[in-house]
């Protein structure tokens, strides 16, 4: 799998900046287990990178710094028995977490005020809670 890693339309990560790293998965999987390296370790240096824009990479590190060890990020799959479908799931919630991490940031909220008749709806109805709160009073306060 040497070709490029499609972020979105307009990014694709190449396939050269890309790591695989292949080791035993855990799990049941009777005498094939013990033989088979089908888990895939993917990982990819968002820090060094030259194929992402300066602008997509600061926002990119600042929204995935949680996941990012020495600013490579690093995706694991092993749900599958083939090596093949575990490199395919890699690279796809690899995909996906760039997609997300590179987008822009929503449009800010401008703020509004109630209407007048939502302001009247809450206040009747505290009068009506206050109301059933005093006539649940045993005391007769």
């Amino acid at each position: 799998m040497d070709d490029g890693l499609r972020v979105t339309d307009r990014l694709t990560v190449p396939g050269t900046e890309l790591r695989e790293r292949f080791s035993r998965s855990s799990g049941p999987g009777g005498q094939g287990v013990n033989t088979a390296d089908s888990r895939v370790e993917l990982s990819f240096d968002l820090a060094r990178s030259p194929s992402l824009p300066e602008p997509l990479r600061a926002r990119a590190l600042d929204r995935l710094a949680g996941r990012l060890v020495d600013g490579v990020l690093t995706v694991a799959a092993s749900e599958h028995r083939a090596q093949l479908a575990n490199r395919e799931a890699a690279r796809e919630r690899m995909a996906a977490l760039l997609r997300e991490a590179v987008a822009p940031p929503p449009p800010p909220r401008r703020p509004t005020r109630p209407s007048r008749g939502a302001k009247e709806r809450r206040l009747a109805d505290k009068k009506r809670q206050s109301q059933r709160k005093r006539e649940r009073r045993v005391d007769g306060d």
